[in-house]
């Protein structure tokens, strides 16, 4: 799929991923009625923001460290961590409108209220985001586009990792899971590139999930199917 942001002066950007699934159930039509508005990050998409002014997370998080997830999914590891940090706000985007859905309910049912959401593409929020703003960042089972001709589509190449390193702290956290052994590998040489320092120093470093994991529904799928987990730990330098 092939989009572009409405506003003139946008760039153009191909985005490939769906954006929407199966026909949404009414109480997640009334989630996205009445829940998605208040939680906005502030103004983010050129129609909104044309001169694209950066964010001012302060006025919307206070003094919390903000954290981000770039493509939640459904949204469970996003409220496992906002309800575990209460004391950091998290910013969560995710351009597929089922999954935001799912992730509106799941907020409703946690009662959590240090959470923001984006329903978009990352490139967007990364356009707005002040330079070293985010403090840790999570990119979890993303769409491994497994085919070689496809591999460019996918988050860890520089038109998505150069951004992503501008807007993290020097010593932020960046987060990788995958199952796809040929996503690591291209993760191990694009991260790097982009002002990264992987973590690991033994096997388990990779092999077992972090201590503060929630696995998604994504990773049980995985493992149902014989797949390996892998996750990667970075510094931003």
């Amino acid at each position: 799929m092939t989009t572009s942001n409405k506003h003139p002066g946008a760039p153009w950007r191909n985005f490939y991923g769906r954006v929407k699934g199966k026909t949404l159930r009414p109480a997640q039509e009334t989630y996205l009625d009445e829940d998605l508005a208040a939680l906005s990050p502030g103004a983010v998409d050129w129609e909104v923001n044309p001169e694209r002014l950066p964010l001012d997370l302060k006025a919307r998080f206070g003094d919390r460290p903000v954290w981000l997830e770039v493509g939640f999914g459904g949204g469970e590891h996003l409220v496992h961590q906002a309800a575990q940090n209460p004391d950091v706000a998290i910013i969560g985007c995710e351009p597929f409108i089922n999954g935001v859905a799912m992730l509106l309910g799941k907020i409703r049912a946690a009662g959590v209220t240090n959470l923001a959401v984006y329903p978009g593409d990352a490139r967007n929020l990364f356009d707005v985001l002040p330079g070293g703003s985010i403090a840790k960042a999570f990119l979890l089972y993303p769409d491994p586009w497994p085919k070689k001709k496809h591999h460019r589509r996918r988050f860890v190449t520089p038109e998505h990792l150069d951004p992503l390193a501008e807007v993290l702290a020097p010593g932020a956290e960046f987060r990788v899971a995958t199952d796809i052994p040929d996503y690591v590998r291209q993760t191990l040489v694009e991260v790097p590139k982009a002002g990264f320092d992987w973590l690991a120093e033994r096997p388990d470093d990779w092999r077992a999930p972090w201590g503060d994991w929630l696995s998604t529904r994504y990773e049980q799928k995985a493992l149902r199917e014989g797949r390996v987990p892998h996750y990667l730990t970075f510094r931003r330098r």
